[in-house]
């Protein structure tokens, strides 16, 4: 049998450790639980105290000196200090802050030379199998339509710069419409599913995207509507949120677990 595959993680928030839990538990085979790094250390070594199989804690620099495969799950800001390890080393890398690849697309070609390999989990969307489908034809259109309760998005810088309020809100509101790449910059922690679905179809700068905050939705809810030459796509997902981040849904770790699994898996199915 082949030795299991290392996996570290950066960031235990709530994606970081409901994947570290069930990767510790044996849920995912041929995976184990190398190392995790987090910016609170004595909290980080709170949060692991339960894990069967402890980890090493390190910095986040330091992840790829001791896995086969790093998933990324910080702060934006903190995404080249995983990234850039990872794909110098030749390392599967799992970014979740996938809006940063945008900005980052220097690591694809590293990547060629270093043998690493990108993974990006669908995340909280759905569909990018029809949509990579789709786009080994003509595809002439894609756009995702996201609406959030407003406490999701509160905060986003591109709120805070047009002095968009979204306290109190009666009525859905439109706070922004634009490409998947102008998206990311004014929105990093809430649109990484805009920018996932563009590198799956036809790029960041022809899928379009609408953000709403919506008082009346208490779920992330996001639309995707694809026109091309072998199918028109319509498709919606509703996302329950994590207790800890209402900007995040509880998916997500579900789906870095499932592309985990597809790792090491003797039967993949979908595209």
């Amino acid at each position: 049998m082949a030795s299991p595959l290392r996996l570290a993680i950066g960031g235990l928030g709530a994606i970081g450790l409901a994947v570290a839990s069930r990767i510790d538990n044996g849920d995912v085979p041929g995976i184990t639980l190398a190392a995790v790094s987090a910016r609170d250390a004595q909290k980080a070594q709170a949060k692991i105290a339960g894990l069967r199989n402890k980890p090493q804690l390190i910095p986040l620099d330091a992840l790829a000196d001791c896995a086969d495969v790093v998933l990324e799950s910080v702060p934006a800001r903190h995404f080249s200090d995983i990234a850039e390890p990872a794909i110098a080393k030749g390392r599967i890398f799992m970014p979740l802050s996938v809006g940063q690849l945008i900005t980052n697309m220097h690591l694809v070609e590293k990547a060629k030379e270093t043998g690493a390999r990108i993974v990006v989990p669908t995340g909280a969307l759905l569909g990018l199998d029809a949509v990579r489908g789709v786009s080994e034809g003509n595809v002439e259109s894609v756009r995702i339509v996201s609406r959030k309760p407003p406490r999701g998005l509160a905060g986003a810088p591109h709120l805070v710069q047009n002095g968009i309020s979204v306290d109190g809100l009666t009525s859905p509101l439109k706070v922004f419409v634009g490409t998947a790449r102008q998206a990311i910059v004014g929105f990093p922690a809430n649109v990484n599913v805009a920018v996932a679905l563009s590198l799956a179809g036809i790029g960041p700068d022809r899928t379009t995207i609408e953000i709403w905050a919506d008082p009346g939705v208490d779920r992330n809810t996001h639309t995707i509507e694809v026109r091309s030459d072998s199918s028109d796509l319509s498709m919606t997902i509703a996302n329950i949120p994590t207790e800890e981040n209402p900007a995040t849904g509880k998916i997500t770790a579900l789906s870095a677990l499932a592309a985990l699994r597809r790792l090491t898996a003797p039967l993949v199915v979908g595209t």
